[in-house]
């Protein structure tokens, strides 16, 4: 099974390769698909974010004509005055069946807002906080604002989970199985 993620970021791909493995076992491939989001490079709102996810996974997959493509966004999302992280996760399958997931919500402190307002990224933002390099790619702001408890890669692995569940359990949408793919057996039951 060949699934294209639309990203180069090594914990995007590492959440995938956990996901995927555990459901699906070892039978899968994995691969970086350099596809643009379609949204601004730091995204504010649950709309905006998800659509640069969705962008994401459509454009990989097509890219690849891989049997799934996957699309993992990170942005913000600001509530009666506080900005919290997000992030949305949508996979794609070849015959255009969509499944999302979301979450990830964390309220950023004073700072790190007082940046994002005025323009700025959220990754560079923590790592100026931090005083860390590329903090994007290893535990995100998550990981610095929780000390480890809880990290980028953990949360996108939740989300994508979240993201399968229309694909693990099509009977319960309505769906259809044109594409068999493993775990689709009644034995997952």
């Amino acid at each position: 099974m060949l699934i294209a993620v639309g990203s180069n970021n090594p914990i995007k791909l590492a959440a995938t390769q956990a996901v995927f493995s555990r459901i699906y076992g070892p039978e899968i491939q994995i691969i970086s698909a350099i596809v643009p989001s379609g949204v601004s490079d730091q995204p504010w709102g649950d709309k905006e974010t998800l659509q640069g996810a969705l962008n994401r996974a459509r454009a990989s997959q097509v890219a690849y004509n891989a049997t799934l493509g996957v699309g993992l966004e990170g942005g913000l999302l600001e509530i009666d005055g506080q900005l919290f992280t997000s992030a949305w996760c949508a996979v794609v399958r070849a015959d255009g069946l969509e499944g999302i997931g979301g979450g990830a919500n964390m309220l950023l402190p004073p700072s790190i807002v007082m940046t994002m307002q005025k323009g700025g990224e959220l990754g560079p933002a923590i790592d100026a906080l931090t005083g860390e390099h590329n903090t994007k790619h290893n535990g995100g702001a998550i990981g610095a604002l929780t000390q480890g408890w809880l990290n980028r890669q953990h949360a996108y692995e939740h989300i994508l989970t979240l993201a399968l569940a229309r694909m693990l359990s099509p009977h319960y949408y309505g769906d259809t199985i044109d594409v068999p793919l493993p775990g689709n057996s009644p034995l997952k039951e």
